[in-house]
This record gives C-alpha cells, sequence and structure tokens, in this order.
C-alpha cells in the first residue's frame, strides 16, 4: 500500500511539472517557439540566436542525438499531435516530414517546405584506397574485396533509411532484397550514425563507407585521409525542412521561424558552414535518385520490416 501512494505521488508530480512546463510555453503567445531540430546544433544554434535577435522570439529548441536523428524526432511529435508541444520542425530529411504530414501532425496548409540539400555519398579512406580503385556504385559494395571493410549507419534510422527506401523503389523489390542479404553478409560496421561511419573510416577501421556529404566535410575539416566518390543515379539529395505542427502553441512566432529559415540566405549561410552541400535543388545538373514519395509512404511499413529482418541491432 505504501510503495503504491509514494508511486502514486511520484506521476502526480511528474504530471504537474508537465503542465507547468505547457502553461510556461503557452504563457507568450508570440515571445517564444518551440522548435524540434534535427539539424545539427553545432550549425542550427547559431542561425536559431540570430532568428531570436531579429525577432526578440526566444527559441526552445530540442535536439536529437547522432543515431537516431530525425526518426526520433518524427516519432515524438506523432506521439504529441493530441497534446502538440511544438510549434515548428526543422527536419534535416524529406522522407519523415511527409511521414507528418500523411499522420495529419501538420497543419493544413502551407504546412512545410524544403531548402537547401545534402547527398548520400560513398567516402574512402585515401590511405587504404585509391579513388580509382574505390567502388563506383553501391551495388559493387557486395563485392567480396569489400567484405569487412565497409561502414554504414544502421538502416533502420535517418537517411540510411530513407536511401536504402528509395533504392528499392528504383531497383525494384527482389533485386533490392537480393542486394541487402548479399550488403549483410558481407559484414558490414554498422554503427550510430553519419559521423561516426566517417571516423571510422578516417581512422581505417573501414575503407570505405556510405554517409552523408555534410558528415564527409566535417572529416576533411578536422583532417581525416578521408574523400567523397561522385554523385552517379544512386545518390539520394538530402533538402532541409521546415514545418508548422497542426494546432502550434505559439503560431505566431511559428510563423516567423518557418519564413526565417527559407530566407536564401539562411541556406547560403549553411553551405559555407559545411552544414548543406547546395542552395536548391533545382540548380542540381548531377545524376540523382528521382523519388516518387507517395508510393514510398506506401511501402514504407513493408521496406522497413525487411530492414529490420536483414540489419538486426
Amino acid at each position: 500500500m505504501r510503495s503504491w501512494i509514494i508511486g502514486s505521488g511520484v506521476a502526480a508530480v511528474l504530471c504537474l511539472l508537465t503542465w507547468m512546463w505547457v502553461l510556461g510555453s503557452r504563457s507568450s503567445p508570440s515571445s517564444q517557439v518551440v522548435a524540434y531540430c534535427a539539424q545539427d546544433q553545432v550549425y542550427a544554434e547559431p542561425i536559431l540566436r540570430d532568428f531570436e535577435k531579429e525577432t526578440g522570439v526566444q527559441v526552445r529548441a530540442v535536439y536529437d542525438n547522432e543515431a537516431v536523428k530525425t526518426v526520433g524526432l518524427a516519432n515524438r511529435l506523432i506521439a504529441e499531435a493530441g497534446h502538440p508541444q511544438c510549434d515548428v520542425f526543422w527536419g534535416n530529411e524529406e522522407l519523415r516530414t511527409r511521414q507528418l504530414v500523411a499522420r495529419e501532425v501538420l497543419r493544413a496548409t502551407n504546412a512545410w517546405a524544403s531548402f537547401g540539400y545534402r547527398s548520400r555519398r560513398l567516402v574512402v579512406n585515401t590511405n587504404r584506397l585509391a579513388l580509382a580503385s574505390a567502388p563506383r556504385g553501391l551495388l559493387e559494395l557486395t563485392n567480396q574485396i569489400w567484405r569487412g571493410k565497409l561502414a554504414l549507419a544502421y538502416p533502420q534510422f535517418g537517411t540510411t533509411a530513407t536511401h536504402f527506401h528509395a533504392l528499392r523503389q528504383a531497383w525494384g523489390v527482389p533485386p533490392w532484397e537480393i542486394w541487402l542479404r548479399a550488403l549483410a553478409a558481407n559484414r558490414p560496421m554498422l554503427v550510430d550514425g553519419n559521423s561516426v561511419v566517417v571516423s571510422t573510416v578516417g581512422r581505417g577501421d573501414a575503407w570505405i563507407g556510405l554517409t552523408d556529404s555534410d558528415d564527409i566535410a566535417a572529416g576533411q575539416r578536422e583532417g581525416l585521409p578521408v574523400a567523397a566518390i561522385p554523385m552517379t543515379d544512386e545518390t539520394l539529395l538530402i533538402p532541409n525542412t521546415v514545418a508548422v505542427t497542426r494546432d502550434a502553441p505559439h503560431p505566431q512566432a511559428a510563423q516567423q521561424l518557418f519564413e526565417y529559415l527559407q530566407r536564401p540566405e539562411v541556406a547560403e549561410r549553411l553551405v559555407a558552414s559545411g552544414a548543406l552541400e547546395g542552395v536548391s535543388t533545382a540548380q542540381m545538373s548531377q545524376p540523382a535518385l528521382r523519388v516518387d514519395w507517395d508510393a514510398l509512404l506506401a511501402a514504407l511499413e513493408s521496406s522497413t520490416t525487411t530492414l529490420n529482418e536483414t540489419f538486426l541491432r
């Protein structure tokens, strides 16, 4: 009986604290905005601070960890849909934002926009492997020569998952599943996030990796002996997104931040810092995957099941 009373007391305190946070965040309609941010904090924080200086609106930013990134924040938004805590979602890839649209988590009109882009790339350790000898495409990663020499983030999460889902659509289901099984059998190093892929390749623990262009750029700035393989028609472009939630607690401030992040100078600043690779996908001339997002979302549950079955944590 005593333990039940203590447990009930703890639950009551937690509930009270939660409501105090909610009421506090809603107390001043235009003085603050809650942003769930999948863009790396080192890049996003200076931009959000400048938004605060310009508008006087305080940004209460929530960031996620490297391993789950946008997936974790998207799942949190879905869980909170009945009692939204977030105003603006700054995503670092497109799929999860489209998922939120499909789940009616975002506002009904003018819900989201994309800006800038990164890309999915193969990265090599230039001390271990000459660029001329590196694999030119993803199908080559199942070759015996790369057994145990490839690093990639867990394919159930983040941009690795989005890339793999897009490849399923481009190649067709049977060839994709054959490739997945062959890739898993080649003993890749599965790591917690794309930046870890680059550091693993940079140390020479792996010779090649599949990662994001911004993480390669960061590794190069740190002096790692890494280089990116040029884009192919298997390359996935990854725009940033900004979205406003349905029934956002601070709609006026949310709209201000929504418009601010779409300014060309924000994308240009992210490109200059290495967070993005380009300002607009419309300016792209290189080959890249063309994704039917509606079809991808319709097949998402099935393809996710296959990834989970193939790459068990």
